[in-house]
């Protein structure tokens, strides 16, 4: 196992977010001691890792520099933390995994960084990801692959591929990640972390996001504790509350309530790995021991159409993308890699497919609703099968060979993107490899808070593994 961390013994320790607040608070750490503790250790992992897109190691300084916080600083003042290459911070270049342009700093904070930074974390720069965040493993012919801390012979997963690496690495307790098609999820599963999905909605979203005919993405955060995720959407909903869904509070444990659960190992296209399927009913094993329900179920509840067009919906957003990208100054079409072009290519070609393949798209949410009526949560593995190699997925290779591995590694996590539902993947089972496998469990519209208790409660009866402890 060729495994990376950078924990140690200084003013991170090996604290989660709610624990270094507390440290913090307590003054048993300074906000600038803390920073550059952070930075230390991102700088050690990152040649291993490559998760960084950019550097503000000074701004940094210069925020934990100040004598105190402001008194209307958030809660997470003072935590390091990363934001993702797609969102836009002042002062900080936006890439979006691609190296097609020349960078320049954007001019203002996007509405979701407005938000995020409010809460009153310190942004360290910015985190690799996949070209447009299309792929789930980042291996970029020229900025490189993002690589798992735990193996990195391993790919991180993506898109949110650089956030997932260094909180499991420890260079720091959270960070941000978005979701069009499991980019929380996945990295969480190949890390070893808790990702959250939230519910269409429940984080405000970028202009250019929130105009999509399905708005798929989500903001949120990867974290290595239930009680960091569960904080930070505390904290979020204090500043912008979702006027439509009901709120998540402050979930601090598991809930009473004993649930019935269904638990699907095979998805539309196949059956699980062997290992992976193993390893799911074992989670479902654990459920019912805790004392609630489960069934097996044979399948997802949506029509078999809707891999098919989730994939030409995919390849709607490749051509909306390159449209936009041709718009910036020195744009360069023959450097986007191999899956964007081909996604496109997909889109052309179909185009008169799209209104039929929108419709079925925005109908699934009424298959999922029929089925929440029996279910109140469902378990499936975040991926089908364990963590692959880096090269299983080269963006440079053909895109078939691209596509038909993405579609059938990546096999659970669109759904909940189309029906705007809530999932958590959680680091509950290990590959006989060493690697986390991530079990995930999904809800009806606006129900964060019961996957948060079940989180809760799977976290305090079967603890993950720790990086630090291999």
């Amino acid at each position: 196992m060729r495994h990376v961390h950078a924990f140690g013994d200084d003013a991170l320790g090996d604290l989660d977010a709610v624990g270094l607040v507390d440290a913090i608070q307590s003054g048993r750490v300074g906000r600038a001691e803390v920073v550059e503790s952070a930075i230390a250790r991102t700088e050690a992992v990152n040649a291993a890792v490559n998760g960084l897109a950019y550097r503000a190691f000074d701004r940094a300084r210069a925020e934990a520099a100040e004598p105190s916080a402001p008194p209307d600083t958030g809660f997470l003042s003072g935590v390091p933390t990363f934001v993702k290459d797609n969102v836009d911070v002042a002062g900080l270049p936006t890439m979006l995994g691609t190296d097609a342009w020349t960078p320049r700093p954007a001019d203002s904070d996007s509405d979701f960084a407005r938000l995020y930074l409010a809460t009153g974390m310190t942004p360290l720069g910015k985190t690799q990801m996949s070209e447009y965040g299309f792929s789930a493993s980042a291996e970029h012919p020229r900025l490189g692959p993002v690589r798992n801390p735990w193996n990195t012979d391993h790919t991180a997963g993506a898109s949110s591929s650089g956030s997932g690496a260094f909180v499991a690495a420890g260079a720091v307790p959270i960070a941000h990640a978005n979701d069009g098609g499991g980019s929380i999820r996945i990295p969480a599963s190949c890390n070893g972390l808790v990702g959250l999905k939230p519910s269409r909605g429940r984080l405000p979203l970028d202009k250019e996001v929130s105009r999509m005919p399905i708005r798929l993405v989500t903001n949120g955060v990867v974290t290595r504790s239930v009680r960091d995720t569960a904080a930070f959407y505390r904290e979020a909903e204090r500043i912008w509350r979702a006027p439509k869904l009901p709120p998540i509070g402050d979930v601090t444990r598991p809930g009473k309530q004993r649930l019935r659960i269904a638990v699907i190992t095979r998805s539309l296209l196949r059956e699980s790995s062997p290992e992976v399927r193993e390893l799911t009913l074992k989670t479902a094993g654990l459920l019912e021991e805790l004392g609630h329900r489960v069934d097996h179920v044979e399948k997802p509840p949506v029509p078999s159409s809707f891999a098919a067009d989730f994939l030409l919906y995919w390849g709607l957003l490749a051509l909306g993308q390159i449209q936009m990208s041709g718009r910036v100054a020195g744009f360069d079409r023959s450097r986007l890699d191999n899956l964007t072009l081909g996604l496109d290519r997909l889109a052309r070609r179909n185009l008169h497919r799209l209104p039929l393949a929108l419709i079925r798209l925005r109908g699934a949410h009424r298959h999922t609703a029929r089925f929440a009526q029996t279910y109140d949560a469902v378990l499936t593995p975040t991926v089908a099968d364990e963590t692959p190699p880096i090269g299983y997925l080269d963006p440079t290779a053909d895109y078939q060979q691209i596509i038909d591995r993405l579609e059938d590694w990546v096999a659970f996590t669109p759904l909940h993107n189309v029906t705007g539902e809530p999932a958590i993947s959680l680091p509950l089972a290990e590959s006989a490899n060493g690697l986390p496998v991530g079990m995930m469990l999904s809800a009806a519209m606006g129900e964060e808070v019961r996957l948060l208790e079940l989180a809760y409660e799977l976290e305090e009866a079967r603890p993950w593994a720790r990086i630090q402890d291999v």
